[in-house]
């Protein structure tokens, strides 16, 4: 006699489900878990790739979004907040970045970066989590499975405040795509470990929103060439950094860039564009303001249009 199974998972989103390549994984030795883990995650650039149509179009609305005078907000609970947030908070010392232009809001809040608090998800966000995004907005929802009801209703505020709306996700049929303009599809498939997000699915998210925040950085005007030159030589490292980038960008000697640098306060961007486009570091600061703190136009707009 046979008896009729309703598969439970069967209306789960692709990242809840079960992978039938790791069914026997509680009876596997380490070495064959870990090349499990490892063939597992080769597969997630692969998935990255096909939504870089997509992804281009979230840069191309972030780059409108910043020369509006916008900002650019990602909302996420759990492992996807916390990816967010890293993404975010690196812009600083990578790019000079910070929440003027770019900012994170974790369900929970800040604090749940370091201690999880998994009731958050389910929770709106706090109408006191400032600054809350406007018309000039974009808003990024970062959910695996696409049914946060965190994620959703900040995606729902944002619209109604008349700010551009995108989710990032791994859910073709995901439920907050419905209040997104647009929808990034990272579609990871069933995890290792059923359910675990914060393997393929975090992976994606990470891989996702630092190749759409390095491609709007760079777009932007943020970059000369390959150069990070945009961020202030705040410690040892970056300073060094600030010194070898101006070396290379304007082929002056170690002593020059270090002299330049002092005389712009360590400001990087202001150092490069003395030194590429000659006068003081008021004059260079003053190019930088008027062109949104890019030193390419600002070099270009103190040569006459020389090309830098």
């Amino acid at each position: 006699m046979s008896l009729d199974f309703d598969d439970p998972s069967a209306a789960l989103p692709p990242t809840e489900r079960r992978n039938p390549a790791s069914l026997a994984l509680d009876r596997m030795d380490t070495t064959a878990i870990l090349e499990l883990i490892n063939d597992q995650d080769a597969t997630v650039p692969g998935a990255v790739r096909a939504a870089l149509p997509q992804l281009a179009e979230l840069v191309e609305a972030g780059l409108r979004t910043l020369r509006a005078g916008g900002r650019v907000h990602y909302y996420g609970a759990g492992t996807g907040g916390r990816i967010a947030l890293g993404d975010a908070v690196e812009l600083g010392p990578t790019y000079g970045v910070g929440e003027e232009r770019f900012v994170a809001h974790l369900a929970g809040g800040h604090r749940t970066a370091a201690v999880a608090r998994e009731g958050a998800e389910d929770e709106s966000p706090d109408p006191a989590d400032r600054p809350p995004p406007d018309e000039r907005d974009l808003v990024i929802g970062i959910t695996a499975g696409g049914g946060t009801p965190y994620v959703i209703a900040a995606l729902r505020a944002a619209r109604a405040a008349g700010a551009s709306t995108a989710l990032l996700s791994g859910n073709p049929q995901a439920p907050a795509a419905g209040f997104a303009d647009l929808h990034v599809l990272l579609d990871t498939g069933p995890e290792v470990v059923t359910g675990s997000t914060r393997m393929k699915a975090g992976t994606a998210q990470k891989l996702a929103l630092n190749a759409f925040s390095t491609a709007l950085m760079v777009r932007s005007g943020r970059t000369w060439s390959n150069l990070m030159v945009t961020a202030s030589a705040a410690n040892t490292k970056l300073r060094e950094r600030a010194v070898r980038n101006l070396m290379t960008a304007c082929q002056v000697t170690r002593s020059q860039a270090e002299r330049t640098l002092d005389a712009c306060d360590g400001q990087t961007a202001t150092a490069l564009v003395v030194l590429a486009g000659g006068g003081t570091p008021e004059r260079a600061r003053t190019a930088l303001e008027r062109n949104h703190g890019q030193p390419w136009a600002a070099v270009r707009e103190l040569t006459g249009g020389r090309q830098p």
